[in-house]
């Protein structure tokens, strides 16, 4: 992912950093890349006029499960258990051409939301399917965004006591050995690999312990499902004889190469031990309302000191990969549980942009600044929902969702004019219902 030299003017360049930096009248020049130089005022000779449209740093999705696109609008009153249990028999059908056809259409989701980064927690292999990963890897590099894709696990079946069927979970040495082929594979600028067991319900103690040397080993993060309901808390209490949060401090994963998704029902102790350990959260906040778990507590989070981003979660617990529809849900849930003051509009932004990267530990997205690499997005401020507007960043998140105009990854675009640069969106939704099909015949 580079580029040539190019230069941009005329637009409201919202740099995030740590400042909070904003050009109302500004200019970027990208060269290899990397973003060379950010300014106020005219822009240098022969720039490409924005229009007055704001700039924004990509958007970082920090939590998802890209083939659940195959299965979304199912159990639709369930809680989180139910609804698992629902879904797991047709999870257990996915093949690798599954996979290619869901990782493509939520990557595209997230492309045209102004997303540049994805994670993504595959924790489903089916037995005899391999090459799953790798289908999302590739959708990845063919559409041009970044991935840092996860080697997900899960050993604790039904028989067991775990939430699973048993013909879902492997066996530990098989786990460990294929994430650490997977990660000989990254180059960890566009392709990261993450060691990501499922969560307290569908792995055993043994494997989060050993997922967690294989990663101190390799240099790799953690990631996993955490604290995000009540029956979650009952379950660990019933199994582990403690809450999840006291579960990870167990396994040795209250540690600063760890985030945890949701963390919906954490103590005000928890909140604090995340944060002198550094443990990241990824806040998923129109999944966790979808399955009424709850809203997380996201400004105790920050005022803590806790690495905090966006995850859409899900598509069959979120049926839209639109990360900027979290950046508008985390302000208005953290209103709704904090009151007007809670969270501001700039800060909704941060967590989608700047506090992705932090969750994420990369130091070279995240914001716009000389020497972190070009990933940006354009969103036009011309259209219906701009008008009457004064602080148009503000109104960006207020207004929201929107459609990107542009998406530009390391210097070159994957979305141009609101559509996709390098696929086609209508071959991909073709194909994706032919897939759908074949999951549910």
């Amino acid at each position: 992912m580079s580029s040539a030299a190019k230069t941009y003017g005329n637009g409201w360049v919202v740099t995030m950093d740590d400042a909070g930096t904003e050009h109302e009248r500004g200019w970027l020049r990208v060269e290899d890349g990397l973003i060379a130089e950010v300014g106020g005022g005219d822009a240098p000779q022969g720039a490409e006029d924005l229009g007055g449209a704001i700039v924004t740093p990509g958007l970082i999705n920090t939590h998802h499960h890209l083939y659940q696109t195959l299965t979304r609008a199912r159990a639709q009153q369930a809680d989180l258990f139910t609804w698992l249990k629902t879904l797991y028999p047709t999870w257990a059908r996915i093949d690798d051409e599954m996979e290619y056809a869901a990782a493509r259409t939520g990557l595209a989701e997230l492309a045209l939301s102004g997303c540049t980064t994805i994670f993504d927690h595959h924790y489903v292999f089916p037995r005899g399917v391999s090459g799953l990963v790798e289908a999302e890897v590739r959708a990845a590099q063919e559409l041009g965004v970044r991935i840092v894709a996860s080697r997900g696990s899960m050993d604790l079946g039904e028989s067991d006591g775990g939430l699973p069927p048993d013909n879902l979970v492997e066996d530990i040495d098989t786990i460990l050995a294929d994430t650490e082929r997977l990660a000989a594979g990254a180059d960890g600028a566009a392709v990261q690999i993450v060691v990501a067991p499922c969560s307290p319900f569908s792995v055993t103690t043994r494997l989060m312990e050993e997922s967690a040397a294989l990663a101190r080993k390799l240099g790799l993060q953690l990631h996993t499902h955490l604290a995000e309901t009540v029956e979650e808390d009952a379950y660990c209490r019933a199994l582990f004889s403690c809450t999840p949060v006291e579960y990870l401090e167990r396994v040795g994963w209250i540690a600063e190469d760890v985030w945890c998704a949701h963390c919906v029902h954490l103590s005000a102790d928890d909140v604090e031990s995340f944060g002198r350990a550094g443990v990241g959260v990824a806040h998923c906040p129109t999944s966790n309302l979808r399955l009424g778990a709850g809203i997380a507590p996201v400004r105790d989070l920050l005022n803590a000191g806790v690495r905090v981003g966006l995850g859409v979660d899900g598509s069959a617990s979120n049926e839209r990969s639109d990360l900027f529809v979290e950046v508008k849900n985390a302000l208005l849930v953290a209103r709704g549980r904090g009151g007007p003051d809670a969270m501001t509009a700039r800060d909704a932004l941060r967590l989608g942009t700047r506090g992705g990267a932090e969750v994420l530990r990369r130091d070279d997205i995240g914001s716009i600044e000389p020497g972190k690499r070009a990933d940006f997005a354009v969103w036009r401020t011309d259209g219906l929902e701009f008008g009457g507007a004064d602080d148009l960043v503000a109104n960006l998140v207020f207004s929201g969702p929107h459609r990107v105009d542009r998406l530009v990854v390391g210097g070159v675009d994957v979305v141009r004019g609101g559509s996709l640069v390098r696929a086609n969106e209508q071959e991909i939704a073709r194909e994706h219902r032919k897939q759908a099909g074949r999951l549910w015949q």
